[in-house]
């Protein structure tokens, strides 16, 4: 039996099996303006992880901690959540959603997609209640639950294009 190792060894080794598979890593963003959680994945196997919650004091803070993601992910390409009213129709955090995902494609020239991200708060609540996560421990990683539902919406979004795409063929 192997040794837990600590999260820069597993984060290594997810990366190393990543570039083995030959995918592409993909980082996605819950955009909050108190904290911004963060989720990787990889385009070959379609699965996406929760990684981090910025909690940062100001704007120079959270795109260091973001930085710090980047450089050490390597990702090729950044999803940012679109939240909207259900019925559709946007709101004040979409304008700076919309603004943050301009940032980050202006900051580390990375191209950058937005998703829809209704749901997702409640989606990750309901993940993290399932998994038996304590109402009151759930705070501190629900960005980063509700990053990894986005990762993973457009993650399926993707694989349905291609899926389609081939059996158009």
């Amino acid at each position: 039996m192997r040794e837990p190792q600590p999260p820069a060894q597993q984060a290594d080794a997810l990366r190393a099996q990543q570039q083995a598979m030959h995918g592409t890593t993909v980082m996605a963003f819950d955009f909050g303006e108190a904290r911004v959680g963060a989720a990787v994945g990889d385009t070959s196997v379609g699965i996406a992880h929760p990684l981090a919650t910025i909690e940062a004091a100001d704007k120079k803070s959270r795109y260091a901690a973001i930085a710090a993601l980047i450089q050490e992910w390597r990702p090729a390409l950044l999803v940012v959540g679109l939240p909207s009213y259900l019925d559709g129709t946007e709101h004040e955090i979409s304008r700076l959603a919309r603004k943050f995902a301009r940032e980050l494609n202006g900051r580390f020239s990375l191209p950058v997609e937005l998703v829809d991200e209704r749901l997702s708060s409640a989606a990750a609540d309901m993940s993290l209640a399932e998994a038996g996560v304590a109402a009151n421990k759930r705070k501190p990683v629900i960005d980063q639950v509700a990053a990894l539902h986005i990762l993973q919406a457009w993650l399926d979004e993707r694989a349905r294009r291609i899926h389609m795409a081939q059996a158009q063929q």
